[in-house]
């Protein structure tokens, strides 16, 4: 996720769980483009021993080749293109999600990168359509003619967002259609739903973002439920530690003082409503003014109570 899953928060997750895989934030492609250091550092200092894809956004077919090819002389696992981020602003774009509108040119964009990649895994990241669902199928049947070798797939179009129902019914149809591996994603937000969406989509796996955020034990705990073991829940006073741990980057203490706090909400965007599913503590964090007084409030949600951090799924919808 833009902004948020960088090099050191992968160290982070890592110590408590690593995914079988990371992607980096997306490297932006345009004719003046070049490969951000802040994102490169994901792969060239990542020392979680994960394989790292090399994540592209854009719509430039020449400038997507030539920063693919830049990639591949790093220690990447393969080059990930997204078509399915939902931000207004990258849509607009005509990049992202906005490339489902156009299935002739997602054709051409993926005949080039296959043609260029031909010793390298290309993995895609998309969404079920834009507005609707009537490209869906054409999509996938690209996806097959180009040799795609692994398809992550968001079961919301790119105007749903993060809103309503994901159509995991359109997840199992794009495993039963693809010659490649399926991961699900969308709302994977506890082991518990992670084995219920492998089980009803046949997926190979999935993908979770926002709530790795939220919960950074949450791949180590569906290795668990994989294994049919006990999940242990996570005592408050861990997710008090966790936040520490985020605001002591390196990154985090470069931002000067007085955007601290912006930069911790963030996070915690996501990380309250997983200990108050009332979403109390959301809106009083929102409140605070200064990273003192956001810790105080964290303080005061998480280490003065017993109880334990919730592993019930829950939504920001």
């Amino acid at each position: 996720m833009q902004d948020v899953t960088n090099l050191w928060f992968m160290k982070i997750v890592a110590d408590y769980g690593s995914p079988d895989y990371f992607f980096t934030e997306y490297f932006r492609v345009r004719d003046d483009s070049r490969l951000n250091r802040k994102i490169l550092a994901s792969i060239t200092e990542n020392d979680t021993n994960r394989p790292v894809f090399a994540q592209m956004i854009g719509e430039s077919i020449p400038d997507l080749v030539r920063t693919a090819r830049e990639l591949c002389q790093y220690n990447i696992a393969g080059i990930d293109l997204n078509l399915g981020c939902p931000a207004p602003r990258v849509y607009r774009k005509n990049v992202g999600g906005g490339l489902l509108r156009e299935p002739e040119k997602v054709d051409r964009i993926l005949g080039e990168l296959r043609c260029a990649l031909s010793d390298r895994p290309l993995t895609v990241k998309m969404r079920v359509g834009f507005e609707n669902t009537d490209n869906f199928y054409s999509i996938l049947d690209t996806i097959n003619r180009h040799s795609i070798d692994l398809l992550s797939l968001h079961g919301r179009t790119v105007k749903e967002m993060y809103r309503g129902e994901v159509k995991y019914n359109l997840i199992a149809e794009a495993v039963r259609w693809l010659n490649c591996p399926v991961l699900a994603n969308g709302n994977i937000d506890s082991a518990a739903t992670a084995l219920k969406v492998l089980s009803q989509t046949g997926a190979a796996g999935v993908m979770v973002g926002r709530f790795a955020i939220a919960n950074p034990w949450i791949f180590n705990q569906i290795r668990q439920a994989l294994q049919g073991e006990e999940i242990a829940a996570v005592p408050l006073v861990e997710v008090r530690k966790y936040i520490d741990r985020l605001r002591q980057t390196p990154e985090a203490l470069k931002t000067p003082l007085r955007a601290r706090a912006g930069h911790l909400k963030m996070y915690l965007n996501y990380i309250a409503l997983l200990v108050d599913a009332e979403g109390n503590f959301l809106r009083l964090m929102r409140k605070t003014q200064t990273e003192v007084e956001l810790l105080k409030l964290c303080d005061r949600v998480l280490l003065n109570s017993n109880e334990n951090l919730a592993l019930a799924p829950y939504s920001r919808d």
